[in-house]
């Protein structure tokens, strides 16, 4: 059986124009081809769908499965222990220790921790601070992830790990080409620090020194009053009544980080810009919020209508992830008319079907409206993918994403210093607006400035 068609340009052309180009590649594909096209990436071949209606057959059919192993191309920097790359029953017992600091109580216990480093970080502004928005983002998410999932509040070990995470990071997100060293596994040889991959493998072991220190350190001296991620963590056993090893820790905070930190920074960075893109949404959110008080307590902030259409607006806007996680066909299954045969490995094309004008009228428009006037099934708003290999810190995502603009917007009068639009570019596997969009401060913010008179 056939492959739907796709582009007949050579594998390699196409993966270069994935790396170098994906959004253009997409949307000419999808123009060519429709909504289910086949891409061939070097060495694979995928089929991708955008369709909501093929994305639930995906996502849910007991035809297709869901291995970890296809998720390989992170495996260099998440490790062979990553619940990403784990599959079958692994995977799902992994899941299944890692969900628990996500949700419930401690969600709340987070909160006044991720308000207080968006405060912290901003606290220093002045009039004409001149910053870029993901930098800022950035340094909040990832302070956010070493208090809440490393447990580290200050000091020269959260100094120094930090430093590390981000020389690490930088290495192959810095740039839309940096990501070519893990879609082209030939230049995956460390030959010395003198050779790109092996300045790359020092950065990763460099990280790694800090992260097993940090664990072995928490070992002997564990403190059940902890309410970090990493404690919990360390104190959980599976059905048999074995913990996590070192490796598997360190491989599962660094999932958890690189899941968390980078596409987090990335949503916030595009919400800042498009609500000073747009005045009437920056005016009706900051009614919202001045209509809480003083101090509101952050599940009041959580639960606000517009403040949350806006956050999952500019996830839709400006997804940080392109792609799900791959599914492979066991069994014929039937996806958009035609027949796949077991072995075909499917992608869900997120990006596109967040662009689709028949779900998202005038798609390019940032209209956080469309989240308060309809509700959008997990196959038509999927920032997070979907299924079995959903993301586990989703709700922490959201519960940050609402805090952060919260503190921010309540406080400070900003404006975007770019003078043209800014478009999204490959950072790494992910998406991010291109320059870092760059932004000043006005001032601070009087509360009573943006209150509406009464008539």
């Amino acid at each position: 059986m056939p492959l739907p068609a796709g582009p007949k340009e050579s594998p390699w052309i196409q993966l270069f124009q994935w790396i170098g180009d994906p959004l253009g590649y997409l949307h000419k594909s999808v123009n060519n081809y429709g909504d289910l096209f086949t891409a061939r990436f070097g060495a694979r071949t995928f089929v991708m769908a955008s369709n909501p209606k093929d994305l639930e057959v995906m996502l849910t059919a007991s035809e297709m499965s869901a291995p970890g192993e296809v998720n390989d191309i992170v495996r260099p920097l998440l490790g062979d222990n990553s619940v990403i790359l784990l599959g079958g029953d692994r995977h799902k017992q992994r899941r299944k220790l890692l969900m628990p600091p996500f949700h419930g109580e401690r969600m709340r216990n987070y909160g006044e921790t991720i308000a207080n480093i968006a405060d912290k970080t901003t606290y220093s502004w002045s009039q004409n601070t001149a910053f870029l928005a993901r930098d800022l983002m950035q340094d909040i998410t990832l302070d956010v992830i070493l208090q809440v999932v490393f447990g580290l509040n200050e000091g020269t070990r959260l100094e120094e790990l930090k430093r590390r995470l981000v020389d690490r990071i930088e290495m192959t997100s810095a740039n839309p080409f940096g990501a070519i060293f893990l879609f082209l596994r030939f230049l995956q040889k460390d030959w010395g620090p003198w050779s790109p991959w092996g300045r790359i493998m020092q950065k990763q072991r460099h990280m790694d020194e800090a992260i097993y220190d940090l664990i072995r350190d928490r070992r002997t001296h564990f403190d059940s009053d902890r309410v970090d991620i990493l404690n919990l963590l360390l104190s959980t056993r599976d059905e048999n009544g074995e913990g996590l090893s070192d490796t598997e820790l360190r491989d599962e905070l660094i999932t958890l980080l690189f899941a968390g930190h980078e596409t987090t920074a990335t949503a916030l960075a595009w919400a800042l810009y498009w609500i000073h893109q747009c005045p009437d949404v920056r005016q009706k959110l900051l009614a919202e919020l001045d209509g809480l008080g003083e101090n509101p307590d952050p599940m009041e902030i959580f639960r606000l209508p517009y403040l949350t259409a806006v956050a999952q607006e500019s996830l839709r806007i400006g997804s940080p992830a392109m792609l799900t996680f791959p599914r492979v066909v066991e069994r014929p299954v039937e996806l958009g008319g035609q027949t796949l045969e077991p072995g075909t490995v499917v992608l869900g094309c997120v990006y596109l079907t967040h662009q689709r004008q028949d779900l998202y009228p005038e798609p390019h428009l940032f209209k956080p409206e469309r989240f308060l006037e309809r509700q959008f099934s997990p196959y038509e708003f999927i920032p997070f993918g979907g299924g079995s290999r959903r993301c586990i810190g989703l709700a922490l995502a959201n519960y940050e994403m609402k805090l952060v603009l919260a503190t921010i917007l309540s406080r400070w009068e900003l404006e975007i210093a770019e003078q043209d639009p800014v478009v999204p570019q490959r950072r790494g596997v992910l998406l991010a607006p291109k320059g870092g969009i760059a932004m000043r401060v006005k001032g601070e913010r009087s509360r009573s400035a943006s209150v509406p008179t009464p008539v």
